[in-house]
């Protein structure tokens, strides 16, 4: 018998949710959990997309005083979430997402720190999810728009839809007008600066 999915993944909304799509990332918050609860969606503003395996670790989900284990079906899901690479276990990452930040962004090499606070005020609004109107022209591959209420990630030229059982139909990308942005600007920055981000085949078609 198939044990009922736990309430680890995370959707591009950065909803916290209980449905039984694969990670391809982990990452954290902080400690969101009592026993296998969450008791909140964040404890801070340091908010970290991980690889699932580094250097032979590993360790219990849900214990006791540790962070909450999040999963994310693909990279570009996680960084429409709010999150960021993280510095240890994908450190190659972190400096190519870093220096991105700083070239786009006219700005000198910004601290993790530094960081965390904008993305921390471009993901939400208070406790609610805010969302940034943008023109469609120039948004590239691996942004996630809302488009009738639900997600979906631009690629290849246009739009794929992306639900709780992975990603679905493909759709025109609208050539004018403005866009209901759920990805952070400052990640879109680094988007536009060619990084390499992870977006799950499916979405391809």
């Amino acid at each position: 018998m198939t044990s009922a999915p736990e309430r680890n993944r995370v959707t591009p909304l950065g909803e916290i949710v209980a449905i039984p799509l694969r990670g391809a990332w982990t990452g954290n918050r902080g400690i969101l959990h009592s026993g296998h609860d969450l008791v909140r969606t964040h404890a801070s503003d340091l908010w970290l997309t991980c690889r699932l395996e580094f250097r032979g670790r590993w360790r219990e989900q849900w214990l006791p005083h540790r962070y909450t284990h999040l999963f994310f079906h693909d990279e570009a899901v996680s960084f429409a979430a709010g999150h960021r690479p993280c510095a240890e276990c994908r450190h190659a990452s972190y400096v190519r997402y870093r220096d991105g930040w700083a070239d786009e962004l006219a700005v000198a090499p910004p601290s993790a720190r530094a960081m965390n606070r904008q993305l921390h005020a471009e993901r939400l609004d208070g406790r609610r999810r805010r969302l940034h109107e943008l023109p469609w022209a120039g948004l590239p591959d691996g942004v996630f728009v809302l488009r009738e209420d639900e997600p979906a990630v631009i690629v290849d030229g246009g739009l794929t839809a992306w639900t709780t059982a992975g990603y679905g139909t493909r759709s025109v990308l609208p050539a004018r007008g403005k866009a209901q942005v759920i990805t952070p600007p400052a990640t879109i920055a680094v988007l536009r600066t060619g990084y390499p981000v992870e977006i799950n085949a499916a979405a391809r078609g």
